[in-house]
Formats: structure tokens, C-alpha cells, sequence
């Protein structure tokens, strides 16, 4: 389960140029997704692209409903139109890797979710981790032919700061969210309904925030996307917001010049 935390990344990246492009309004906001178990993937997308917004998408292979994973070749074309379209693609770490407590050789005790280890408490050196956030980045760009963002975010946002300082020695920022942008589509629906989460969403929401759902959650009864998705979109662009990709939010803009 994500840990609703203000968002939270290392300190900035260095300009790599000053071409970047400026969000599209005042009020922007950041909408991101992480991958689930993908059963409600295409309908986001629709939803996105019928509201005329672009996200950014952060990639583990995982388990989806279909039996396969997340980042399978079976999925690869998907990936491929999305980032065609001008969606932002970045790492969620390959196997969906929790980081758990910070270790005094420097290293971290990490568990996986998904892949052969899974549910495996591991003991893992800063390059063993910053290979794995590698591992998504190499899969992105092989499935779509572009380069992703130079971001990740840690499973459920949960880091430290040891794991935070080796990802950007190794040039990864960590992307988190507000925490008002916690939209709260992996919550029980039972004790949290769509309509609850909608309200709170478009009470709470500021400009300038990050918010994240995912593309597909296991344990939701009632699936928050597409249903919560088309009128927060719709909701938010009525009270003046407008949507950007990550790489245009002032944290971490710089990191990445737009083509």
C-alpha cells in the first residue's frame, strides 16, 4: 500500500539545459500512475485521451490480470502508443521493490513484490539498487524506442534518505506526490467509495500538486478508474487547473530537456 506522504525527491538534478517547456497554464497539476494489475490500463488511457491530458506513467512488471506482467511484450505495443502520444514514461523499479530499512554497510534490506523473489527479504548493495530502478529504464526504451525520464518512485514512496542520495548519484530523482494527490484508488471502496474519494479530490487538490492512482489495484472491489478518473479530470479543468508531464514541474523539470 503507498504511504500518502507530501512529495517528497533528492535534492535537484543538475540543468542539463534551460529548454524546458513551461506547464500549460498557472495552475497546473501532475498527474501520474503507477503500474497494478493493468485490468483498467486502457480505459485511462481512453479517459486521457478523450480529456486531452497527459500523464506520466512509472513501470514495475507486475502481475496483471491477464497472467502475464506489466511489461511483457504482450503489453510493450500499449506502452509504445502511450509514449507516442506524449505520455512521460519513468521507473518504478523492475520488480516492484519496497525499500525496508537503510543498512550500516550502506547498503538497504529491500523485499520485491513481484518476480522470482518476491516476498524475499533481500540485503542489497546502492549499485544492486540503482541497477533494478535500471532494469525498468532499459525495458521502457526498448519497448518504445525513447528515452525515459531520468525519475523513479519507490514502491509505495517509501525511502530513505541513504536510498534517495545513492539514486541520484546514480542520476535518478525520486518523484513522490502531494498529499492532497494521494487520489486513494487503492483504498477498501467498502470505507472509501468513488463518490467520497471525487469530492475529496476536488475539495483538497491545490495547484502545483502531484497526484497519483495506479493502473489497476488488487484489493479495490469497485475500481476507482475510469469512474473517479473522467469527472475529477473534468472537475479539476473547471476550477481553472490544467495538466503537465513531471519533467515540466520546477523540481524536476531541468533534469530532462524536452526534445
Amino acid at each position: 500500500m503507498l504511504v500518502a506522504t507530501g512529495w517528497i525527491a533528492g535534492p535537484q538534478a543538475a540543468c542539463a539545459s534551460s529548454a524546458v517547456a513551461a506547464p500549460p497554464c498557472a495552475r497546473p497539476l501532475y498527474l501520474t500512475f503507477d503500474t497494478g494489475h493493468m485490468g483498467v490500463a486502457r480505459l485511462v488511457a481512453d479517459t486521457l485521451r478523450a480529456q486531452g491530458v497527459r500523464a506520466t506513467f512509472f513501470l514495475a512488471h507486475e502481475r496483471t490480470l491477464e497472467g502475464g506482467g506489466s511489461l511483457d511484450d504482450g503489453w510493450a505495443p500499449w506502452w509504445r502508443e502511450l509514449a507516442q502520444a506524449g505520455h512521460r514514461l519513468a521507473s518504478h523499479t523492475f520488480d516492484h521493490v519496497y525499500w525496508l530499512a537503510d543498512r550500516g554497510d550502506g547498503g538497504f534490506t529491500v523485499r520485491a513484490s513481484a518476480g522470482p523473489d518476491q516476498g524475499v527479504r533481500q540485503n542489497w548493495t546502492a549499485a544492486r539498487y540503482c541497477a533494478e530502478v535500471e532494469r525498468s529504464q532499459a525495458r521502457i526504451r526498448q519497448m518504445t524506442g525513447q528515452e525515459p525520464l531520468p525519475l523513479f518512485r519507490a514502491p509505495g514512496g517509501k525511502t530513505s534518505p541513504a536510498l534517495l542520495q545513492a539514486a541520484q548519484a546514480c542520476g535518478y530523482q525520486h518523484v513522490g506526490w502531494s498529499a492532497a494527490g494521494f487520489l486513494g484508488d487503492e483504498l477498501p471502496s467498502d470505507r472509501f467509495p468513488n463518490e467520497r474519494l471525487l469530492r475529496q479530490a476536488l475539495d483538497r487538490i491545490q495547484p502545483g500538486d502531484i497526484l497519483v492512482a495506479h493502473l489497476g489495484i488488487w484489493s479495490r472491489q469497485d475500481p476507482w478508474a475510469p469512474a473517479v478518473l473522467a469527472p475529477l479530470l473534468q472537475g479539476l479543468k473547471a476550477r481553472g487547473f490544467c495538466f503537465a508531464t513531471v519533467d515540466q514541474h520546477p523540481r524536476y523539470g531541468r533534469s530532462h530537456p524536452l526534445p
